[in-house]
């Protein structure tokens, strides 16, 4: 069964924007204090940075393959399941890491206010927004418009009232801790912006991926990013150091120094709605996670089991929510550095695999969006994730691996069963050593993915053809000797006596030529007691010659109709007749390596749709 398409582009910006500010601005520039000092803004201003140059890559692999797991689902198609593996279940604990960091939040606003158990107020939350996400996938995006609306509407008016009331004497000495340390604290916050990957899971279930996930993910970065810069300004400006970094809620402690009680009780409710926001909006993205590992068959089966009712993967969602309970019991701190450990090594992944893709040079390959300046911007990347992942501490690494070697596990009990995979980087090393791949299934599942991404639909050419039988034919020069050749093929696909086919063609053709030029044509036949059309498609580089008008013909598209599918079979015609005009299909069909290479082209042709005819 498949997800529905109900998010939006306002959709799509809500889940990015609600998945990144949250802890990430109410909770950790009190860390990241203790690192930078005041110059914790510009950490911020660069982590925005870095994240817009790390998502770049990640909105070109989205789009052109908009499926549920996003990232996972890339990596995978690029490097394999043992790497995807790895990869989906990382980016699946990374995000409900990050949803545990919000639903943390949340407890705590609850303990401070009523001294109620943070543990158990903890699992109250993840229930509820586990609750929120099976109800439906619209019903979830809608909730999380309206809180991010909301939380951008209130902390828009903390920022205009607290510059207002900036003591610049509180910068003094920002610079004292030196530009590495700057650097290293944008690593540190880096996880704010984890979020983006949240839009790619659920990329199967946007309207209009092409115009709706670059536009989304793109404007909610760079909003994110100046508020990330002018709250954390507003912070350093308005909170002495030590009450700084003492304080567990440093944006409402700042906002009642500039407007007393009703300042704080804004900023209480504006860091609810944005931990709110990031645990909804997290949970219904992790949970893509295993839906996609299930589906192709690295994880087990009743995870990737929709409800008829919902449209949801009821199962992969409350798994994330047991997740994110047991998260909750983790030291703080911990939570952030493993979480940021994993995006950036989802962010290194996603960067090579780009590489990878395009230098493989897959037909089918087609993101709407490419990401710029390639390939220095995805070098660039890769090595400025891959220091930060470094910087982020032995302990950190640790954890990863740990986690490594737990999905390592799972991919030997799943993954390695699993037969007939393709893969971008075996297309790539074929096309370095010049080999060939007997075949292209990778090439049609992206495809496939393009048509569903378009909202196309199969003609009924393309049904035709995907049915049809191919032969690549050496050694035939004429017609009949054609006919006489392959006679068993047509009586088994026509179901009429090879004698009876061999007549009927020769005379037809004799009354008017079945070959329409010197590359194409379209012998057809009247199938009188069957309802169906069947096609069969010949090639000869050496062309084959037709007694009716002399003719050689390179292409022949051999078709069977019933007496009801003529008018159908007409515009078929039609449409084949107008795609073999083409100079660059002839010299493509003439050059293709073999009958695979033959309907891959024919269906990747631009060409008239054949429309449903009944």
């Amino acid at each position: 069964m498949k997800l529905k398409k109900d998010i939006s582009l306002y959709g799509v910006f809500s889940i990015a924007t609600g998945a990144m500010i949250s802890s990430g601005i109410f909770i950790l520039p009190a860390l990241a204090f203790t690192r930078v000092g005041p110059a914790l803004f510009l950490s911020y201003l660069l982590a925005g940075v870095l994240g817009l140059i790390g998502v770049l890559s990640v909105i070109e692999l989205t789009t052109a393959m908009p499926k549920a797991g996003g990232n996972y689902f890339a990596i995978n198609k690029t490097f394999g399941p043992m790497v995807g593996t790895v990869s989906g279940i990382l980016s699946w604990i990374a995000l409900a890491l990050k949803s545990a960091f919000a639903i943390y939040g949340i407890s705590e606003l609850i303990f401070i206010y009523t001294g109620f158990s943070t543990i158990l107020s903890g699992l109250i939350l993840t229930l509820l927004f586990v609750f929120v996400n099976i109800r439906g996938s619209k019903e979830t995006v809608i909730f999380q418009m309206i809180m991010v609306t909301g939380m951008l509407v209130l902390m828009a008016v903390y920022v205009v009232l607290g510059i207002g009331n900036i003591d610049v004497s509180l910068y003094k000495g920002m610079f004292n801790t030196g530009g590495n340390q700057i650097i290293y604290t944008a690593g540190f916050v880096f996880v704010s912006f984890g979020g983006l990957l949240n839009v790619s899971n659920i990329a199967e279930e946007v309207k209009n991926p092409k115009r709706n996930i670059p536009l989304g993910i793109i404007s909610s970065i760079v909003s994110v990013t100046v508020f990330y810069v002018l709250i954390t300004w507003v912070l350093a400006g308005t909170l002495e150091p030590e009450a700084f970094r003492n304080s567990h809620a440093p944006v409402a402690e700042s906002a009642r120094n500039i407007i007393g009680l009703p300042g704080y009780l804004i900023i209480a409710g504006a860091s609810t709605l944005a931990f709110f926001t990031t645990a909804n909006g997290g949970i219904m993205s992790a949970s893509r996670y295993p839906l996609a590992l299930s589906r192709d068959k690295l994880a087990p089966g009743f995870l990737g089991r929709i409800s008829s009712r919902f449209k949801t993967p009821v199962l992969s969602i409350a798994a994330t929510g047991a997740i994110i309970f047991i998260s909750l019991l983790l030291p703080l701190e911990m939570l952030v550095k493993a979480a940021s450990t994993i995006i950036l090594t989802s962010y290194v992944l996603t960067n090579i695999a780009v590489i990878i893709m395009r230098e493989s040079k897959l037909k089918n390959y087609k993101p709407s969006f490419k990401a710029p300046l390639y390939p220095w911007l995805q070098i660039f990347s890769i090595g400025l994730f891959a220091f930060f992942i470094v910087d982020m501490g032995l302990s950190s690494i640790e954890i990863s691996l740990a986690m490594v070697f737990v999905s390592f596990i799972i991919y030997m009990f799943f993954g390695r069963k699993v037969k007939n995979r393709e893969t971008a980087i075996l297309h790539l090393l074929r096309k370095l050593t010049e080999g060939k791949l007997e075949e292209n299934l990778l090439e049609e599942e992206l495809r496939e993915i393009i048509i569903s991404r378009d909202e196309n639909e199969h003609d009924a050419l393309d049904r035709l053809l995907l049915d049809a039988a191919f032969i690549d034919i050496k050694g035939v020069n004429f017609f009949d000797q054609l006919l006489d050749d392959r006679g068993p093929d047509l009586e088994n696909l026509f179901r009429i006596k090879k004698e009876e086919i061999r007549s009927t063609f020769i005379k037809s053709e004799m009354k008017s030529s079945f070959a329409l030029s010197d590359f194409l044509a379209i012998p057809h036949i009247s199938l009188p007691d069957s309802k169906d059309m069947k096609l069969l498609v010949v090639r000869s580089k050496e062309g084959i010659q037709f007694p009716g008008n002399g003719k050689k013909a390179h292409a022949l598209f051999i078709l069977g109709r019933g007496k009801e599918r003529e008018h159908e079979a007409l515009l078929i015609l039609a449409s084949l007749i107008d795609m073999a005009e083409s100079d660059e299909f002839r010299k493509n069909w003439i050059r293709a390596e073999n009958a695979d290479a033959l309907k891959r082209q024919i269906l990747e042709s631009e060409r008239t749709k054949v429309p449903e005819v009944y």
